[in-house]
């Protein structure tokens, strides 16, 4: 009988493990996705669609399209709950699926009720990590352009995803120099960093610089290491009393463990792992990517978490494959080196390109380099990983 291996994310992780597993197991495992989206969204390219350079379809395959001809089931639900003790997932629709091995890939949960006003739906302020999310962040983007105004851009606490905020800013300041509007639209950055390129894990190399360099030519406006007290209408108030407006206002907002998982984790639901990825608790558990807990390097004055970025996600992924087929076939596991971390950071005309080894300081390796090379790279990227994914591939061929 093959063991029954339920997969709980349709995104970069989830996808990237489940067709890892069924390369290295085949016949001996049967895989299940569980997934409340049936699509695959390409989530470096959301801020494309936010700016119109890129369409939905563009980014987004069938989840069914991936995982049929491989063999690998798909539920469209999300899940409801995790029962360790019995092994047993719960989704939505009442369907209990039990499962010998249990890898969590969920995401966040994006917090917006911490912070009053906060968020897209019942709030004022737009958001990017979402499909739905961005395609409403452009239409607030297209009405900027025909009625000029302030921009707030940044990142709230307890966030624990920056770059995408950056590249906006970036890409919003490119965009209106090129419609020679730029003089119109105030750019403000609000974040609860420290400061500027600190994105959680106590900066990249130079990233504290480069951003304060690139931002001063740029006329952004940098507010660091400040918490939101409430928005209102066309207004952020800041814990300090301090009152910025704005016509639009994408703001990443506060990050929990999904609900469904939450109860596996620490007091704000990220499941704590070993170095595998392994649950500290229920060995027969994996948790990869932002669902799982990394300490921050330090404590910041405003509150803020570890990035989990896709390049990390998809290296997690598959060393809790590799982990999980070990146990299976019993063969001898791998030896895992430390996170390291991999990005690229369009800003526009040009990008950034930067690796870190390991994620968080001290560290052995660090590099930054703004160049035209790196923005073809993303470009390249985003095309071979949809090309991947159309196929269903976890590696190249």
């Amino acid at each position: 009988m093959p063991t029954r291996i339920v997969v709980l994310g349709g995104s970069f992780g989830g996808l990237t493990a489940a067709l890892e597993l069924k390369r290295l197991l085949g016949s001996k495992a049967d895989v299940t996705v569980v997934s409340d989206d049936d699509r695959f969204v390409f989530m470096p390219s959301l801020p494309w669609l936010i700016m119109g350079w890129r369409k939905p379809e563009d980014i987004t395959l069938p989840i069914s399209d991936i995982l049929k001809p491989k063999g690998i089931n798909f539920i469209h639900e999300a899940a409801r709950e995790v029962d360790p003790e019995a092994a047993k997932v719960i989704t939505a629709g009442n369907k209990e699926l039990s499962y010998d091995f249990l890898v969590i890939s969920t995401g966040p949960q994006l917090s917006f009720a911490e912070i009053p006003g906060l968020g897209p739906e019942k709030g004022h302020t737009d958001c990017t990590f979402t499909l739905e999310h961005a395609v409403r962040t452009g239409q607030t983007w297209r009405k900027i352009l025909e009625n000029p105004g302030p921009l707030v851009l940044g990142s709230s606490q307890m966030v624990s995803c920056f770059g995408p905020s950056y590249e906006l800013a970036f890409e919003m300041d490119a965009e209106l120099r090129r419609l020679k509007m730029r003089h119109k639209v105030p750019i403000i950055y609000l974040t609860s960093e420290p400061y500027l390129g600190h994105m959680g894990v106590g900066g990249l190399g130079l990233s504290k610089r480069f951003i304060e360099d690139e931002f001063a030519e740029r006329d952004i406006k940098p507010i660091v290491s400040q918490a939101i007290e409430e928005v209102t209408p066309g207004e952020i108030k800041l814990k300090d009393g301090t009152k910025v407006p704005f016509k639009l206002a994408m703001i990443a907002p506060p990050f929990k463990g999904v609900p469904a998982v939450a109860p596996l984790g620490n007091p704000r639901g990220f499941i704590p792992v070993d170095k595998n990825y392994r649950h500290i608790k229920y060995k027969n558990i994996f948790a990869i990517g932002v669902a799982i807990v990394i300490a921050p390097p330090e404590v910041t004055p405003v509150p803020t978490g570890v990035p989990k970025t896709g390049f990390m996600t998809l290296k997690m992924a598959k060393i809790a494959a590799s982990m999980i087929s070990a146990d299976i076939t019993g063969v001898t596991p791998p030896v895992v080196d430390e996170l390291g971390v991999v990005c690229l950071m369009d800003m526009g005309n040009t990008a950034a390109f930067m690796r870190a080894y390991p994620l968080l300081p001290p560290r052995q390796s660090s590099y930054m380099k703004k160049a035209v090379w790196a923005k073809w790279l993303k470009l390249g990227f985003e095309k071979y990983f949809l090309w991947k994914m159309r196929h269903g591939l976890s590696v190249l061929p």
